[in-house]
């Protein structure tokens, strides 16, 4: 008896030994055995919230993703046409694989049974410190599509070297040779991609953006490569919204809405770049849709081809979505596998027996498939009967369709393949037998395959088989559609446009703005602001004779002021023009014109002085020659400027002008003669010519030293813009405003001498002196201001309008009324006349009854006009002779009279 259960025992052991490896597990989603063992992740379904199952056990799903279950059935697919292909025929590849529900606890599990040992009775994981000669039970793995998954599941697969082909999982981290050496991908890294993204928003004139990603591994490390890409095309981040990478997080709601305010309030930021996962881009556009937000959205090859967001109600309220997805290649023998779906074999299958239960769950849905079957769990469709299975599953098949996702499907294609080709290349001669080689050899020949797919080679380079990027855009026709926009060559840095309807399509992208300042005009530079950010910056106009040569430039450039110019806002210099007071100006023909009326006033005055020269009016102190000279030097103020007239023209204005010296010299001769406290005066101040000469002398004696040491030179005046003045320039303002000043004096003498005491009528000219002074003093006065401002080519015509218009007021008040007595009064015009003035100021208090004055008057009056018309034939000198002894004798007569007649004081007439 003792003998049976010692057998019996050892038979149970024994039995036991022989007994496979199994692998009851829910995560196993589906299995194919074979010589060779591939296996998969694939997070087919989504995973409870850890509140709702605390235990640590492998939670319940709650959905059921359709896109991640092609992802599953392209890898079936592609493993099905390899054990169909020439390659190593006969020797099955196998499968396994397992849905992570998106959890990384979960994959970590399923990689410790990868490397548990081969044909073992058990699961069992030997730790080694040499796994050389380790066999696990499988030889590759194909996945995850997580890059946080992938991470975590490759440190434990490093252990033994077991090689990882991920279709997607694109962290930039994974590309570290050193912490990850038996991970490979077929697609490109998140640096291609980001740099790609960068690349667009430059391309598309966007520098003003915003960008939302989650707190994990990924998101963070993506954030900080694209952060790098986008300085080096001067585009910046102007907001960073992170969500938690977790859905079951519950502030996750509240991080969304958090998002949508940030996003609302930018409202001049109109491009995101979004890098989350499917179901956090479904939350915020769902939301997003309801506060009418429309943005421009760059979206990252996780979700830029997911039907499911697609599908969301009203979704092209959302705006423009721009994405970038990995190349796709041919898929027409993947949807022929799926046409036929219904016959393949469900065994050990469970993503398809559910799908077939969720086809008949949801059979009464018309339209919104999609969210009927994602909503439903497993456990709820376990009553359905196989016959209404098999019928729902056979009708809609081709509901699959609309989820593939070629670039994702292509990318599983090339993994398994390149896996494919690999076992060919290692193991040609005997692959029947599954230890024939260790996975690390696998890895040494994976690195060097290169094999030919649809016309395309692919291989793997130092970091991954970059088949490049497809630029996609989000267009509705009926409903929303991908369109293929670009093809993005990764190794030129360049986006490779298919036709001129896509490229139409990149010109649009361009007229939406996303820029943190308002575009550059023409000669405007930028000004940086307070902002913490470069870019943001105002748009500054070049101020006046700067110019800026190109855009971005934070500083206007400077013009040579000596020979160019610009206006405000120029992007180039101009050359000056040189100008001055030329004879056919506009402004020079009305000075002309002005000056006409001027010349023959003084001609007509010159011809009526001449004819009556020996009138009493006539021969007191004129100056009719310096007004010819104060004309004259006008004209030396129009034309080119050149050495002699700008030396001529100061000197002679300031020597003519001195005429303001006879008025002096009339004034003061009349003063003494009818002044009484002024009779003891130097004879010498009677004397006309003396007095002109002394005035004229100090002038010329000043505009003489004048020349000689700071002499007017001709100039280039280049401060007014736009312009080169040639002018002349006075050489000393001192020499100038002192020639200026002597014949100001001379002005204010005569207009003090114009308010003295009254005198007789035809002496008593106080009234034009002073009017005529005025006019000297108000045309000057206006001048100085004048002059002193830069006036252009112009200053020249104004000083000599001034010169005139004083000129003119001196000839007027000083001249004028002489010509009208000539003219008009030719009574009063007389020696006799003019002495019977002078008697009357001089004698008011002469009795009536006495000898009258007017007698003598009379008698001279007749004694002159029988002089003159006596004899007309004889010699004019003894005419003077007879004359002379006639007036010496009324003279004689008449002072004897005054002198019997009145006491009053004698008075010095012989002058006058």
């Amino acid at each position: 008896m003792a003998l049976l259960i010692i057998l019996i025992t050892c038979f149970v052991i024994i039995l036991a030994t022989f007994q496979p490896c199994q692998t009851p597990d829910d995560s196993v989603a589906a299995t194919c055995l074979g010589r060779i063992m591939i296996e998969g992740f694939f997070a087919i379904q989504k995973m409870l919230s850890s509140e709702d199952y605390p235990r640590p056990e492998i939670q319940k799903y709650v959905g059921f993703e359709i896109s991640n279950f092609l992802q599953t059935l392209a890898m079936i697919h592609s493993i099905e046409m390899i054990n169909n292909s020439t390659l190593l025929s006969g020797v099955k590849r196998g499968y396994e694989i397992y849905d992570t529900f998106t959890q990384v606890i979960v994959s970590m599990a399923a990689a410790l049974k990868f490397l548990s040992k081969f044909n073992c009775s058990r699961e069992t994981l030997e730790f080694k410190g040499d796994y050389s000669s380790y066999m696990p039970r499988v030889k590759a793995v194909v996945g995850s599509g997580y890059s946080e998954i992938s991470t975590a599941v490759s440190r434990m697969l490093n252990l033994q070297l077991m090689t990882q082909v991920s279709y997607e999982s694109p962290a930039e981290i994974l590309s570290d040779k050193i912490r990850f050496p038996s991970f490979l991908r077929t697609v490109p890294g998140d640096f291609c991609q980001t740099k790609a993204m960068a690349h667009l928003t430059q391309k598309s004139g966007w520098n003003w953006i915003g960008i939302i990603t989650t707190d994990d591994d990924y998101g963070q490390l993506t954030l900080n490569i694209f952060a790098i890409h986008t300085m080096a095309n001067n585009v910046y981040i102007a907001f960073k919204e992170v969500l938690s990478a977790s859905l079951s997080d519950n502030i996750i709601e509240v991080r969304i809405n958090q998002t949508l305010e940030k996003i609302t309030a930018e409202a001049h930021i109109n491009v995101i770049v979004v890098f989350l996962r499917r179901f956090h881009v479904f939350n915020l556009f769902s939301k997003a849709i309801e506060r009418n937000i429309n943005k421009v959205w760059i979206a990252s090859d996780n979700w830029s081809t997911a039907t499911k967001i697609t599908t969301i109600p009203d979704v092209k309220r959302i705006g423009k979505v721009v994405g970038f997805t990995f190349r796709k290649g041919n898929v027409s023998s993947f949807l022929s596998f799926l046409q036929n779906l219904h016959m393949f074999p469900s065994d050990n299958n469970k993503p398809l027996n559910g799908y077939a239960l969720l086809l008949s769950a949801c059979a009464y849905v018309e339209d919104d498939w999609s969210q009927c079957i994602c909503n439903h769990s497993q456990e709820t469709l376990a009553y359905q009967s196989s016959k209404e299975i098999e019928r729902k599953f056979s009708l809609r098949n081709d509901f699959l369709w609309d989820y593939i996702e070629p670039g994702l499907v292509h990318s599983i294609q090339l993994a398994v393949f390149v896996l494919g080709y690999a076992l060919w290349d290692l193991c040609q001669i005997d692959c029947q037998n599954p230890s024939a080689f260790q996975p690390w050899k696998l890895l040494d020949v994976l690195k060097n395959v290169t094999f030919t797919d649809g016309g395309n080679s692919f291989h793997f380079d130092a970091l991954a088989m970059n088949i490049g990027y497809d630029v996609v855009l989000w267009k509705e026709i009926r409903h929303m559609n991908m369109t293929k926009m670009a093809h993005y060559d990764l190794e030129n840095d360049v986006f490779i446009i298919i036709d001129q309807e896509t490229k139409n399509e990149f010109r649009n992208l361009k007229h939406i703005q996303s820029k943190c300042s308002k575009e550059y005009s023409p000669g405007q530079m930028k000004k940086t602001t307070r902002s913490q950010h470069i870019c943001c910056h105002e748009c500054v106009n070049c101020p006046e004779s700067h110019y800026i040569s190109s855009f971005n430039m934070d500083h206007c450039l400077l013009c040579n002021n000596e020979t160019h110019w610009t206006p405000v806002r120029s992007t180039v210099c101009f050359e000056k023009e040189v100008e001055y007071l030329n004879w056919r100006d506009g402004c020079t023909i009305l000075l002309l014109t002005l000056s006409l009326p001027r010349i023959l006033f003084v001609l007509a005055i010159g011809i009526i002085f001449t004819r009556n020269l020996i009138t009493p009016v006539v021969k007191s102190p004129v100056g009719i020659l310096c007004h010819f000279l104060n004309f004259a030097s006008t004209d030396f103020f129009i034309g080119e400027p050149q050495d002699f007239p700008c030396k001529i023209r100061q000197t002679l204005f300031g020597a003519s002008f001195t005429c303001i010296s006879y008025i002096l010299t009339k004034s003061l001769k009349i003063l003494l003669a009818f002044e009484p406290k002024l009779q003891n005066f130097p004879k010498c101040l009677h004397k006309p010519i003396p007095m002109i000469f002394t005035c004229t002398g100090i002038q010329v004696v000043i505009c003489t030293l004048w020349l000689i040491f700071a002499a007017p030179a001709v100039e280039e005046n280049v401060s007014l813009p736009g312009d080169i003045i040639l002018q002349c320039e006075q050489g000393s303002i001192l020499a100038f405003l002192t020639m200026l000043g002597c014949i100001a004096i001379l002005a204010f003498i005569c207009f003090g001498f114009a308010f003295k005491e009254k005198l007789p009528g035809n002496y008593n000219k106080a009234k034009f002196t002073t009017f005529g002074m005025l006019i000297y003093f108000l045309d000057w006065i206006t001048f100085i201001p004048v002059y002193a401002t830069p006036f252009g080519k112009y200053l020249p015509a104004v000083e000599s309008i001034v010169t005139l218009i004083s000129n003119f007021g001196i000839l007027c008040y000083t001249f004028f009324p002489k010509c009208y007595v000539i003219l008009c009064k030719q009574v009063t015009n007389t020696k006799s006349a003019f002495l019977k003035m002078i008697f009357s100021y001089s004698s008011p208090s002469i009795d009536t009854k006495q000898p009258s004055h007017e007698s003598c008057f009379a008698s001279l009056d007749s004694t002159n006009s029988n002089a003159t018309t006596t004899n007309p034939s004889s010699g004019g000198k003894s005419a003077a002779w007879k004359k002379s002894k006639d007036l010496q004798a009324f003279s004689h007569i008449c002072k004897e009279n005054a002198t019997n007649l009145s006491k009053t004081p004698r008075k010095r007439f012989s002058s006058l």
